[in-house]
């Protein structure tokens, strides 16, 4: 991974060949390759008066935001406009340029402008849309959602961790600037909302970590306690005055178990791999291992680092090109394995991995997702209704005692769930 100091200068040198610069009264735009130039909307106008002047508008489901943002639709591809003060936007781009360097779960910068409309000047951010992902007032206002919500927290304490051991200061975690994603019946969280953010070379202080928590669990107070006046506020498994308690708890254990050091004999090297699983397990890729050797070198101090949280999805895709989260990616993988050893007790040699994922993805999850695609709603991506199929097999399989089999788990669950999916995507 690179450093902060290689990130920021990988950016600016290669600005004049990466960054594209369109110039059009009455905005300048500046826009990474391969993005639409924009340059058909009407930027003379704030973003608040956009609404039936602008046929590339899109109605989405949002949180609560302190700028005006509005969503338009270029070839089907989806983006956000986010209308803020002069300066702002260029340094919330560069900051999202350097996060995504950095593989942490952020939405994709786009580009930003600068806006003359009638005597004021504005600043622009324009980031990719996050398909699927789902703002946390809808967990909340959808009762299809509603097993998720125990895991809102979760999601929250688990991005906070990736992003400060990447050394990011996040300055303004709340639930309003962050998006979700299903994953596997987890969430999986994703920072919308850099405006305070900063990267820190080297030293990441733990007054800064705490700092970031306070603002987290302040943030969250309040909007969970509007949640609660408006009604909504059900089936959480902390209650609302506890959920920053509970995050910074979670948080602190997260940390502790990936940043600890281990003392181990001379002799126990393979502990090294133990602990390597185990982060591993959690989803993290370990980049380096540093052993450093203590009294007479008898006993050695282990110190693994992390990279990102990325371990399981990066392989399922380098072995069959398929973009999941991570717990879903696990899952999958998981299968893959356990095809492997069963593809080899039948054949003279091992079955090469790459061997085991191709056969599954021909066998398996081509087929399942082709009986179900009429499942797949916007909430849902492939990989996400596998994963579905998958704990349901688990399931008639522990009431048979026996393994069922995916295609008889696959009729099951459409008979027993297809009507549901129709009944919430029109909810």
């Amino acid at each position: 991974m690179l450093s902060r100091r290689a990130a920021w200068q990988r950016i600016w040198d290669n600005r004049s060949s990466t960054i594209e610069t369109q110039m059009a009264y009455p905005a300048e735009i500046t826009l990474r390759p391969g993005a639409p130039d924009f340059l058909d909307l009407p930027w003379d106008l704030p973003l608040s008066e956009w609404v039936g002047r602008c046929s590339r508008l899109v109605e989405l489901p949002r949180g609560l935001s302190r700028h005006i943002v509005q969503f338009v639709n270029y070839s089907d591809e989806l983006y956000a406009l986010k209308e803020m003060r002069p300066g702002v936007a260029e340094q919330e781009f560069d900051l999202l340029l350097m996060a995504i360097e950095a593989h942490l779960p952020v939405v994709l910068p786009i580009g930003h402008a600068i806006t003359n409309t009638r005597n004021d000047q504005h600043s622009v951010l324009i980031t990719h849309y996050l398909e699927n992902s789902l703002p946390y007032r809808l967990l909340f206002m959808s009762q299809g959602f509603a097993r998720h919500r125990m895991h809102l927290l979760d999601a929250i304490a688990g991005l906070l961790v990736q992003l400060h051991l990447s050394g990011f200061f996040w300055g303004d975690c709340s639930l309003s600037n962050t998006l979700f994603r299903r994953d596997a019946g987890m969430l999986q969280a994703y920072l919308v909302d850099a405006e305070t953010s900063e990267f820190h070379e080297g030293y990441f202080s733990p007054t800064l970590r705490f700092h970031d928590l306070q603002i987290m669990a302040e943030n969250l107070d309040v909007e969970l306690k509007d949640l609660q006046n408006s009604g909504l506020l059900t089936d959480m498994s902390v209650p609302a005055a506890e959920a920053g308690e509970y995050i910074q708890q979670r948080y602190q254990q997260l940390w502790e178990e990936i940043t600890r050091e281990d003392i181990i004999g001379a002799n126990e090297h393979y502990r090294i791999q133990e602990r390597i699983r185990i982060l591993n397990d959690m989803g993290f890729s370990v980049g380096n291992v540093e052993l450093a050797a203590l009294e007479n070198g008898s006993r050695l101090r282990l110190r693994v680092f992390v990279t990102d949280r990325s371990f399981h999805r990066d392989q399922l895709y380098n072995l069959s090109g398929l973009d999941a989260e991570e717990m879903q990616a696990r899952k999958m993988m998981n299968e893959i394995q356990e095809l492997r050893a069963t593809l080899s007790q039948n054949s003279p040699s091992s079955t090469p991995l790459s061997v085991a994922a191709y056969h599954w993805l021909e066998n398996y999850f081509n087929p399942v997702i082709e009986r179900l695609r009429s499942l797949i709603q916007n909430d849902m991506t492939p990989a996400e209704l596998y994963c579905e199929v998958l704990e349901h097999k688990w399931f008639l399989s522990e009431r048979a005692q026996r393994d069922v089999g995916h295609q008889f788990a696959v009729e099951d669950y459409l008979m027993r769930f297809g009507d549901f999916q129709a009944f919430r995507s029109d909810n």
